[in-house]
């Protein structure tokens, strides 16, 4: 009868938490800690570094009388370049040799660039607009459609404020391929309003109501002088155009004034301001075959 095997009792279980005090943390700190806790200083040193250059930059070209949309289209790019920079000596820090990283950005960057081409022309177009200057941070323009005052050039938009103080948001590649109006460019813009009269209406003393509606506004600039010109003979009224110089900051508030005042003077010189009409005759046949016509005043709804 042969002898049973001996049995192994089974090793006691370690407690959940004696693998973690079973490592070396002081090997690990000296091996990861300490290049670790040098590549976070580098980089929020490196950041705020970048910050702080980057912020001078518009401060120094104004000093020096450049524009300052350039100051702060200077200020992004040298901020972004810094912080890739940055990024780059903080990895190197944690002991990752930089050859064969920059050989991966570089590759990356190439992959990327051609990813993200429609970027890469917004940045194109930032440049030409820093560079050419078709206009300046606080000039009023029309761009892609829309109007406001240039607040800022950044790398890959331009911000604008409208007058309903909404800021708009533009890719810079839109503004470039398309005209671009730069309202305040000049210091002084003209006014100019097209009123039609009747063709019974006294052309002169149209000319001379508005002539003196425009010299009584103050802000109406008295070189060039008002003047007032006869258009167009057109299909339902003689088209005058009304115009006159004023500020730039204060073209919209007088167009509006002198089409409320030239109203109110011509209706009370007795002018008319006609609108779209037709004349229609009706001729009503009878049952006995006479003919009978009438005359109705037809007011084009447009």
């Amino acid at each position: 009868m042969s002898a049973a095997a001996p049995t192994t009792a089974p090793a006691p279980a370690l407690p959940a938490s004696s693998w973690w005090h079973s490592l070396n943390w002081e090997r690990i700190f000296e091996t990861y800690g300490l290049p670790l806790i040098a590549a976070v200083v580098v980089l929020l040193v490196g950041i705020w570094l970048a910050r702080r250059v980057s912020n001078v930059l518009p401060r120094a070209t104004a000093r020096i009388g450049m524009d300052p949309m350039l100051g702060s289209f200077m200020r992004n790019v040298v901020y972004a370049a810094a912080l890739v920079i940055v990024a780059v000596l903080a990895i190197a820090t944690l002991g990752v040799p930089i050859s064969p990283l920059l050989a991966v950005l570089g590759t990356a960057g190439l992959a990327i660039g051609l990813a993200l081409k429609d970027s890469l022309s917004n940045i194109a177009s930032g440049v030409m607009l820093v560079t050419l200057r078709p206009f300046r941070v606080g000039d009023v323009v029309t761009v892609a459609g829309q109007t406001g005052t240039v607040r800022d050039v950044r790398i890959f938009q331009t911000v604008i404020t409208g007058a309903d103080n909404q800021h708009t948001t533009i890719p810079n590649t839109l503004i470039t391929a398309a005209p671009i109006i730069n309202l305040t460019a000049e210091p002084t813009r003209r006014v100019e309003l097209v009123i039609g009269i009747g063709y019974e209406d006294d052309i002169q003393l149209a000319r001379d109501t508005a002539l003196a509606i425009m010299k009584a506004d103050k802000r109406v600039l008295a070189t060039p002088a008002p003047d007032v010109v006869v258009y167009e003979l057109g299909a339902h009224s003689i088209n005058l155009g009304i115009r006159c110089y004023v500020n730039a900051a204060d073209h919209f508030g007088t167009k509006v004034t002198l089409l409320e005042q030239l109203k109110l003077g011509y209706d009370k010189a007795g002018i008319n301001i006609p609108y779209p009409q037709q004349d229609m005759h009706l001729y009503l046949h009878g049952k006995d075959g006479s003919v009978t016509s009438g005359d109705a005043l037809v007011r084009d709804p447009r």
